[in-house]
């Protein structure tokens, strides 16, 4: 096993608690990291973009041809400081379907996805523009996954389910993070596994590192590499 796979397991695998009272530090607790991380943000979204945009060019074309419509999706979502944006993806449904609210969960064999689109969703390619609101500085490649405003869990609004929901919103939303790479996403019908998802999400803040972050994104890329799991 490598110095990787060991730190992997070490802190990406051990248990989470499940209690609703983790307090999480206030963002801006460790100034240095935070604006490397920032530096990191920018560098990797810029160049990523540039090498993809052949790639984005196509999807876009398969995206007009296969169904009538926008080829990006916008939906309003939670980010740092409880403050909204629009978040960027391609869009895998069609148009008369496509639900801005993010009330109605995606879920597996969703009839709403067009031809391509459970495609997308299975690799995460509709993930990619999300690239632009990282370097637009409303993401990060590594944090909580950005929430649509009124998502409910178990057809509750997570903040009634998890009373100390918007302690998630110390840092910037992130493209991927703990609790993806810890297997808990997809649609949240047991009240147990959303307020995972959240105990997930205060346990990156409250133990954040630069280093904690490389590992999530080797986990993430070796998910992918080995088959994607959304849908």
């Amino acid at each position: 096993m490598s110095e990787m796979d060991a730190g992997v397991g070490s802190m990406l695998l051990q248990p989470v608690p499940q209690r609703e009272n983790i307090g999480a530090r206030q963002y801006g607790a460790y100034p240095s990291q935070l604006i490397f991380k920032r530096a990191v943000d920018i560098v990797v979204s810029f160049g990523a973009l540039l090498v993809l945009s052949p790639f984005f060019m196509i999807i876009a074309l398969a995206i007009k041809f296969t169904s009538p419509g926008p080829v990006l999706f916008r939906q309003v979502r939670w980010g740092l400081d409880q403050r909204t944006f629009e978040v960027l993806k391609f869009r895998s449904m069609r148009v008369e379907e496509c639900d801005r609210s993010g009330v109605a969960q995606t879920v597996e064999n969703d009839p709403r996805l067009t031809l391509i689109g459970s495609w997308f969703r299975k690799s995460n390619i509709d993930e990619l523009p999300q690239l632009f609101n990282v370097l637009m500085g409303d993401m990060s490649l590594v944090g909580p996954r950005c929430h649509p405003v009124g998502m409910l869990a178990c057809g509750k609004p997570y903040e009634e389910l998890v009373s100390n929901y918007h302690q998630r919103h110390k840092m910037r939303p992130g493209i991927t993070g703990l609790a993806q790479v810890r297997g808990l996403r997809g649609p949240t019908v047991q009240g147990s596994k959303a307020r995972q998802r959240i105990a997930c999400d205060l346990y990156y803040i409250q133990h954040f590192s630069l280093w904690l972050d490389v590992k999530i994104i080797a986990c993430t890329i070796k998910n992918e590499l080995f088959g994607g799991t959304g849908f």
